[in-house]
């Protein structure tokens, strides 16, 4: 019986996980074409770098208008419309004439793969609660954690049989796929009695409820600044390790690809140890290590210190992110399963409104300077300790002492 039951929650884990990978697969299976994509367009590193932005921009939004559709529809029905909706924008990415329409195009893709993070996330709170919720999250970001290995060297594989248009000509056949695994596979997990009526103010004011409450404002805060910090990285790291390292796109894509590891390893630690150690302690620990990882990198990049010393602490800044994102996910969405899409969907999108922000900023300085991208990473470590100890922790203290 418990077999047949764990082969299950690891079906499910491995479905979910599938969709919550069209995320990290629209933003990196393409970051090894960005040198190619500036010349190919002859533009600059900035515009290419607003492509990511705007598909952040696009998971972002795309999350805050899914994620109660959800509540409303159920979680099958608005999956596969936005599955069949990213098919179309990643063959319009691939076709796009200039980098203005090819930023736009980014926009749509990334508004469409919001449906697969945010509803996978949603499914996740019908079905599981407290500890359990902890460990199948856990379990879930270790599948979709796979993306960040598995993309940017796919991306950089393909650069070696096309160009790379035909990055997102796979992406559009990664839509096709999942949509077919939707369809066949996933039941309905939120039965009708326990969706919301379809009232634009009643969803607004879910939203201003879950922003009223301190400690899941606080939660969703601290994993929105370090996934923001995360960005950088992801917008900057490319034009750092090819132009300024002079690594080609296959050993790029293998040196990101290693970050990948270290995202599973720390959401999997917390999987694993979460009945012996709080999830607080973990979220504790993840970002004391991001400050000290941070501060780190960017003391490397200040003394233009060689590679391996930069990918060191990179590397221990990522694995931050599995341990940080999955307990502050794990703890915001504790108490909010009467709407588990909308607090999903405000989960979901603060990483994006902030990676947004981030990611341009890295390239202010041109395509051969990485302090920006070391000082950026920093501060939002930082502001992610602060939001933190700023928010969740005065928040039950306040509420210890009114007992």
């Amino acid at each position: 019986m418990n077999q047949t039951i764990e082969k299950k929650r690891l079906q499910l884990a491995l479905l979910l996980g599938s969709l919550a990978l069209l995320g990290p697969f629209t933003i990196d299976m393409y970051l090894p074409s960005f040198p190619t994509i500036v010349k190919e367009y002859g533009t600059t590193a900035s515009l290419v770098q607003i492509s990511l932005t705007t598909c952040l921009l696009g998971l972002g939004f795309g999350q805050l208008f899914i994620g109660p559709m959800s509540d409303v529809l159920g979680r099958r029905k608005p999956l596969l419309i936005f599955l069949i909706m990213y098919l179309l924008a990643s063959v319009v990415c691939s076709f796009a004439p200039n980098i203005y329409f090819f930023i736009g195009a980014r926009f749509l893709q990334g508004f469409a793969a919001a449906g697969g993070l945010v509803i996978s996330r949603a499914i996740v709170r019908d079905v599981y609660s407290g500890r359990e919720l902890t460990k199948f999250f856990a379990l879930l970001m270790a599948v979709s954690n796979l993306g960040p290995i598995i993309a940017p060297i796919a991306g950089g594989s393909i650069l070696f049989f096309t160009n790379w248009t035909g990055v997102f000509i796979v992406l559009a056949c990664v839509g096709l796929v999942l949509f077919l695994i939707v369809s066949l596979k996933l039941e309905e997990t939120l039965p009708i009695e326990k969706r919301i009526p379809s009232d634009f103010f009643q969803v607004l004011k879910n939203f201003g409820s879950l922003l009223k409450d301190r400690q899941f404002t606080g939660y969703a805060l601290t994993q929105g600044f370090i996934i923001a910090g995360i960005f950088a990285y992801v917008s900057g790291i490319p034009f750092v390790y090819q132009n300024i390292y002079g690594v080609s796109p296959q050993v790029f894509s293998l040196l990101f690809g290693v970050n990948g590891i270290a995202l599973i390893i720390g959401s999997q630690l917390v999987g694993r140890y979460s009945d012996v150690i709080p999830e607080k302690t973990f979220l504790k620990i993840g970002l004391i290590l991001s400050n000290t990882a941070g501060a780190v990198l960017l003391g490397a990049l200040l003394i233009k210190a060689p590679l391996v010393a930069i990918a060191i602490p990179i590397f221990f800044l990522v694995s931050c992110i599995g341990i940080i994102a999955t307990t502050s996910f794990s703890l915001a969405m504790e108490s909010q399963g009467h709407i588990a899409g909308s607090a999903s969907a405000l989960l979901g999108v603060l990483p994006f409104i902030l990676g947004s922000l981030t990611a341009p900023l890295v390239g202010i300085a041109g395509e051969y300077s990485a302090i920006p991208m070391g000082v950026t990473i920093f501060l939002a470590s930082f502001m992610a300790f602060l939001s933190y100890y700023g928010l969740v922790r005065t928040a039950s203290v306040a509420v210890q002492t009114s007992r």
